[in-house]
C-alpha cells in the first residue's frame, strides 16, 4: 500500500481553480478527506468510483420512487453520497495519475444517466402516489434542461476552441490545446488578458457589466466560479434540497428559471465574444515588424 498523503497535497494537486459552489463548500471538504483515506489502496481506481457513483444513483432513484417522505430523505442522502463518489474519482485520478480518455467518457455518460433515473425515480414516483400529473411535466423540464445545459457546455467549448485557434493564427502562433469544458467556462479563462499584444474577445462585455466582473472576480478567490447556478446546483437543488424541505415542485421551478438565466447569460457572453472575434478577424493579422541584424539593416 503506497504512503498516505496530506490534505494540503490533496488540496494543491486535486482541487480546481474554480468549481460549483456546491462543490467547494459542501462536497470537497468531505471528499478530500475520503480521498486521503483511499488513495493509497491501489485497486480504487476511478473508473470503479465511477461506476460505484452510478450504483448508489440507482439506488437513490429507487428510494425516490416509493414516494413518502422518508423514502425521499433517504434517496436524498444517497444522491449526495453518490455525487461526493462522483467527485472523488477525479481527484484520486489527477493524484495517483490514473485517469484516462476513457474514464472521462465513462464519467460524463453516467453523470447524465444518473440524472435521468433520479428523474423518473422522483418525479414518477410523486405521479403515482398522488396522480398530479404536474410531476410529469416537471420530469420532462428537468430532463430537458439537464440535456440543453451539458449539450450547450460542449459546444460552447467548441466554439471557444476555436476562437483560440483563430487568434492564436492571427498572431502567427501554434494552436492552443484543444480543452474539454464540461461547465461552460474555462477552467483558466481566455478573458484574462496577460500582455496588450494579446488579443482579447471578452473586452466589450467587461465594458458593459463591470459590476458582473468584480463579483466574478470576489467569487474566484473563493475558488467559486461565477455561473452560480449551473448543471450541479440544478440537481442538487432538485435532487436534495427539493426532497428534505419537502417542495418538489416549487423547488424545481425556482432552480429550472435561475439555471435559465444564467444559460442565456453565457450565452449572451459568448455571442458577445463572438462578435468581437470577428471584427478582429476581418481586421487581419497583426504582422510583427522584421527582425534587423547587428547593422540595423532588416532581415527579409
Amino acid at each position: 500500500m503506497a504512503q498516505r498523503v496530506t490534505l494540503d497535497e490533496i488540496r494543491t494537486r486535486t482541487y480546481k481553480s474554480r468549481d460549483a459552489w456546491w462543490t467547494v463548500w459542501l462536497v470537497d471538504p468531505l471528499a478530500s478527506r475520503l480521498v486521503q483515506l483511499v488513495a493509497p489502496w491501489r485497486w480504487v481506481t476511478p473508473n470503479r468510483l465511477t461506476t460505484a457513483a452510478f450504483l448508489i444513483g440507482i439506488v437513490s432513484a429507487v428510494c425516490f420512487w416509493q414516494g413518502t417522505y422518508a423514502w425521499l430523505l433517504a434517496g436524498a442522502l444517497l444522491f449526495h453520497l453518490s455525487f461526493v463518489l462522483d467527485c472523488m474519482d477525479g481527484k484520486i485520478a489527477r493524484l495517483n495519475g490514473t485517469g484516462s480518455v476513457f474514464g472521462a467518457w465513462l464519467d460524463y455518460v453516467f453523470d447524465r444517466l444518473r440524472v435521468a433515473v433520479c428523474t423518473i425515480g422522483l418525479f414518477g414516483g410523486q405521479y403515482v402516489l398522488t396522480g398530479n400529473f404536474a410531476y410529469v411535466w416537471l420530469a420532462g423540464l428537468v430532463l430537458f434542461l439537464d440535456m440543453f445545459r451539458y449539450l450547450n457546455a460542449l459546444q460552447m467549448g467548441k466554439v471557444k476552441n476555436e476562437m483560440k485557434a483563430g487568434l492564436a493564427a492571427l498572431r502567427g502562433e501554434d494552436a492552443p490545446p484543444v480543452v474539454f469544458v464540461e461547465d461552460g467556462e474555462d477552467e483558466h479563462p481566455a478573458e484574462r488578458v496577460e500582455s496588450p499584444d494579446v488579443a482579447d474577445v471578452y473586452g466589450d462585455f467587461r465594458t458593459r457589466f463591470g459590476l458582473f466582473i468584480r463579483i466574478r472576480n470576489a467569487l474566484i478567490r473563493q475558488r467559486i466560479r461565477a455561473h452560480v447556478i449551473s448543471g450541479i446546483e440544478f440537481m442538487m437543488f432538485v435532487f436534495i434540497v427539493g426532497p428534505v424541505v419537502n417542495g418538489i415542485i416549487g423547488t424545481t421551478l425556482i432552480s429550472a428559471a435561475l439555471l435559465a438565466g444564467f444559460e442565456l447569460l453565457l450565452i449572451y457572453k459568448l455571442y458577445i465574444a463572438t462578435k468581437s472575434y470577428a471584427r478582429q478577424v476581418a481586421a487581419g493579422p497583426r504582422i510583427p515588424a522584421p527582425a534587423a541584424d547587428r547593422d540595423g539593416v532588416p532581415v527579409l
